[in-house]
């Protein structure tokens, strides 16, 4: 029964993927959805403001929009016009009617929570993207039965708090709660698990309840998913993931960069696993692979989102990755080239209106409109010119971590004084206790001039030293939760940089005083 049933969803899920092949091309479809934005939102009070009407009937609509609509980033958009509608309950602010939810979400920039507008059209076009993620699989040689396994979905509470006419609360908690019905059959851990608010206690419960599910695929930020394998594993004295879930055999990954976190995680797994890149934050789903181990994600170009791409240079980004201005030299889906970073502006069915996303990316194939995540606008490191972005970060751990074999969870870097010229300070947790930090910054410092010229050329000349010191994962994972960020979507920062580096170091400091 579980063959023929899987062999109809399998079917339906290839014809699926089989209808909605592009019949024009991705730069084709952006036009398209910024013409629908406009003609949709020209009533709202931003789209009067701006013009949206007369806008649709410029002979060029992509120039005229970008000429006469300023970019703008979180604070601006959200001073200007979102608090709007979430303070106040005003419609037709932004988007049409009233903003019926606000995703919370803190990033890994800023420490001030944002209040991110989702509208229903803005989850019907997440749901249809994770439809599409879900024809795709079609492509990755899963036999029929594979279909008919429970999916694990690691995200926030599903409880959104009501404010006013609102509700707030996690992205992942407020799709989990309008999830459909059909879907709880093959969803886990489930609403009564979910509905849990606090972290540990949600962890305790999946663990518990982990031998009654036959798991198949999983959705999950790696950090929180590495972490629940644990404790399952843990709880029921495992050696690994696959003596309870045999047919465990693909994880869809977003969030953060997947590879630092690959080694450690495929020691928890007992046979081999297939991954899917996937770009996904508090405002959209913007991407994700249609190919087995293609580190490469193909954009979304035709769900309520309309793409520009701005130079990540000295042009266009100041030392502290703000807009230099309003108006940035951004690109469009046919104006891009492979191999350039470039910074995401997007406008999109929730009212945000060339928005600073705060992502870079890189194009691997313009035609198939394929990208690859780089870094963040602000969390890149170039204290003296090194010009260091995650990107190069994640390559030089990765490769020391296979060097030293040192197990490493987690990391952060800042750039600090060293006299009159300049350091980097590295914190890391590592589970090899027999690596010393010297072999690390030593082994660490060898791979970040392979994989970067400008620092290797500043190892000679301002970057005097680089500094490591080792800390227990549990170290990295106290200070989120000090933060209030111990849940399904938050991610370590990789750079630290002002209250945010002097917040991390006072608290090691205050751990070490008190464990002394």
């Amino acid at each position: 029964m579980s063959v023929l049933l899987g062999t109809l969803i399998q079917k339906s899920a290839q014809l699926g993927a089989y209808v909605r092949e592009k019949s024009i091309s991705p730069a084709e479809q952006q036009h398209l959805q910024l013409r629908n934005l406009l003609r949709k939102a020209k009533n709202t009070a931003f789209g009067r403001y701006y013009g949206f009407q007369n806008l649709l009937t410029a002979h060029n609509l992509s120039r005229s929009f970008r000429n006469h609509v300023p970019a703008a980033d979180y604070n601006t958009l959200y001073e200007r016009w979102w608090s709007q509608a979430h303070l106040c309950d005003t419609p037709n602010v932004c988007w049409p009617g009233l903003t019926p939810y606000y995703a919370l979400s803190s990033g890994t920039s800023q420490a001030a929570t944002k209040y991110i507008p989702i509208t229903e059209d803005m989850l019907q076009v997440m749901k249809r993207g994770a439809r599409r993620m879900f024809f795709d699989l079609t492509r990755f040689g899963l036999p029929a039965a594979q279909y008919t396994k429970q999916m694990l979905m690691v995200g926030s509470c599903t409880m959104p708090r009501t404010e006013g006419r609102h509700l707030t609360g996690d992205l992942s908690g407020i799709l989990g709660k309008s999830r459909p019905f059909w879907m709880e059959r093959y969803y886990r851990p489930g609403r009564v698990i979910t509905h849990v608010s606090e972290w540990s206690e949600r962890i305790d419960l999946i663990a518990r309840e982990a031998p009654k599910w036959d798991i198949g695929f999983a959705v999950s930020n790696p950090m929180w998913l590495q972490l629940i394998l644990e404790r399952i594993i843990e709880e029921h004295r495992l050696a690994h993931i696959h003596e309870i879930w045999p047919n465990f055999c693909l994880y869809v990954h977003g969030g953060v960069f997947f590879e630092p976190y690959r080694a450690s995680f495929e020691q928890l797994l007992g046979k081999k696993m297939q991954y899917v890149n996937s770009y996904m934050a508090s405002e959209g789903l913007f991407a994700c692979a249609k190919q087995p181990e293609n580190s490469g994600m193909e954009l979304i170009t035709d769900s309520g989102v309309f793409f520009e791409f701005i130079p990540f240079n000295s042009d266009n980004f100041d030392d502290n990755g703000d807009l230099c201005t309003d108006h940035p030299a951004s690109l469009t889906l046919d104006e891009v080239h492979t191999g350039v970073d470039y910074a995401l502006l997007i406008s999109t069915c929730a009212g945000a209106w060339r928005y600073l996303l705060g992502d870079t990316v890189r194009f691997t194939d313009v035609q198939k409109a394929e990208i690859k995540l780089t870094g963040r606008t602000k969390q890149y490191i170039s204290v003296c010119g090194e010009h260091l972005s995650i990107d190069n970060l994640n390559d030089a751990i990765r490769q020391t971590d296979t060097e030293l074999n040192a197990g490493v969870r987690e990391f952060t870097v800042s750039g600090v004084r060293h006299g009159t010229l300049w350091a980097h300070q590295w914190y890391i947790s590592c589970e090899n206790q027999s690596v010393t930090a010297e072999q690390f910054a030593c082994a660490l410092d060898k791979a970040l001039c392979a994989v970067n010229e400008d620092y290797a050329i500043e190892r000679i000349y301002a970057l005097r030293d680089v500094r490591v010191e080792l800390l227990p994962n549990t170290v990295f994972l106290e200070w989120l939760a000090s933060k209030g960020k111990l849940n399904g979507q938050a991610k370590i920062p990789r750079v630290l940089k002002d209250t945010q580096l002097n917040d991390f170091e006072a608290f090691i400091e205050h751990t070490q005083r008190r464990k002394a």
